[in-house]
């Protein structure tokens, strides 16, 4: 279960043009459960059966981006097709895709591999043992891919974790690494600087290029975090390539 949200969105969809070739459906200014759940909800909607034109369509945390053939619609005939579409339903309310799935992946919160668990976990008024227990107490959803390649920003955490990401930058963390600001938190598919605070580590690799499906997870997926000692998790590392990730169907 997710954490529940206590502000309903009752704002109707925006639909903006964006350039020449595109159109953004948005559901909220800013992140909530039921924007999240209506940017997922409608991308789904449409790819099942697209309008004349469409060429491909993508989700950020609350929006869903079109992009189109100019040459056989345009921003108006675009947005007239999806106007039935978009007043069919109450989309903050709209069930999930179908297809998603749960994700049980195995994360080191101790040791050298999760060096800020202690500043992230004071921050919002916990223990490290507390703030671990919190952070695998249910599914995280998968609000969308950005970023890097197959990066996942997962969330809400319950509201003690609205904590800043950092003044400066980490000059690097790994691949696999799980950090945390403002609610959500990321895990890495490469390694890079961040501003947000490095609290576990799972070997999971999520963006695999030479597969024909590179990408591990998609947006409206779940992810359950499973603490593990660090010895256990140094031979998952050596022995399974898919991290020790374990996944089940949600519908």
């Amino acid at each position: 279960m997710l954490p529940t949200q206590n502000n309903k969105q009752t704002d109707a969809p925006g639909i903006h043009p964006l350039g020449v070739d595109g159109l953004l459906i948005r559901f909220g200014g800013q992140l909530s459960e039921p924007a999240n759940r209506a940017a997922l909800a409608c991308r789904a909607a449409i790819e099942r059966d697209p309008p004349t034109g469409l060429l491909e369509s993508a989700t950020s945390l609350t929006s869903v981006y079109l992009r189109f053939d100019p040459t056989g619609t345009d921003h108006a005939r675009l947005q007239h097709a999806l106007a039935p579409l978009l007043a069919s339903r109450d989309w903050y309310q709209a069930d999930l895709p179908q297809g998603r799935r749960l994700w049980h992946v195995p994360t080191v919160f101790d040791t050298d591999l999760a060096p800020q668990l202690g500043e992230a976990a004071a921050l919002a008024g916990l223990s490290p043992d507390e703030a671990t227990e919190a952070i695998c107490a249910a599914p995280l959803r998968v609000q969308t891919i950005g970023f890097a390649p197959g990066q996942p920003y997962l969330g809400e955490l319950p509201p003690e974790w609205d904590i800043p990401r950092q003044t400066g930058l980490t000059p690097r963390v790994p691949e696999g690494a799980l950090v945390v600001a403002i609610r959500q938190m990321v895990l890495f598919s490469v390694s890079t600087p961040t501003g947000w605070r490095h609290v576990g580590q799972t070997a999971l690799r999520l963006f695999a290029p030479e597969k024909d499906d590179p990408f591990l997870l998609r947006p409206g997926d779940e992810v359950l975090f499973q603490p593990v000692a660090r010895d256990a998790f140094e031979a998952i590392r050596a022995s399974d390539p898919s991290g020790g990730a374990v996944s089940e169907r949600l519908d």
